[in-house]
């Protein structure tokens, strides 16, 4: 929306690319949290402590795909990003460049905690839902979802990085919408 409004060649290609770019970030992390509520049976993020060890290719996607969404290199975002605030830059909305980078600052604030608290976390000794029926604390090691959970959510936090190395592609798709006609 706010590339099409500024209505710049570059916030154009921004907003066009921001489809694309968020809508791979976004279903990667939707992905997540349904492995994480499928192999660990766990909602809420302070019960998620050490579990990216357990889950690391769940817990590796969610980061790749926040990095995606913050707008950070090799995060297809970060394009996105880049020509949307270009495109505020040009029509001197500096205002508007301020909130692209405070929403980024805040997706770094609501996103990064969450593979933090997994992957360096210490589990809770007494969490009575990391125990078996008999009572048993499970062994170490991966549990991750069951293949059918883990596969796509891989496949699009790889897209999320491709999307990055793949940008210019997406740029000259979106090239021809920016032209005027010649009348």
């Amino acid at each position: 929306t706010l590339g099409a409004a500024l209505a710049t060649p570059s916030s154009i290609i921004g907003g066009g690319m921001h489809i694309a770019m968020h809508a791979v970030g976004k279903i990667t992390l939707f992905f997540c949290a349904g492995a994480i509520y499928v192999g660990a049976h766990k909602k809420n993020i302070s019960d998620m402590r050490g579990l990216g060890r357990q889950m690391p290719f769940t817990f590796g996607a969610f980061l790749l795909a926040s990095v995606s969404i913050i707008g950070l290199p090799p995060g297809g975002g970060a394009w996105s990003k880049w020509f949307l605030a270009v495109g505020t830059v040009e029509t001197h909305q500096y205002l508007l460049t301020a909130a692209l980078m405070v929403s980024s600052l805040l997706n770094i604030a609501y996103l990064v905690p969450i593979p933090m608290l997994a992957f360096m976390g210490k589990p809770k000794a007494d969490d009575s839902a990391d125990h078996d029926s008999h009572g048993h604390a499970p062994t170490e090691g991966i549990h991750e979802a069951p293949m059918m959970c883990v596969v796509p959510l891989c496949i699009t936090a790889i897209g999320s990085v491709a999307l990055f190395f793949a940008a210019d592609w997406i740029y000259e798709a979106l090239l021809p919408i920016t032209q005027t006609p010649n009348l």
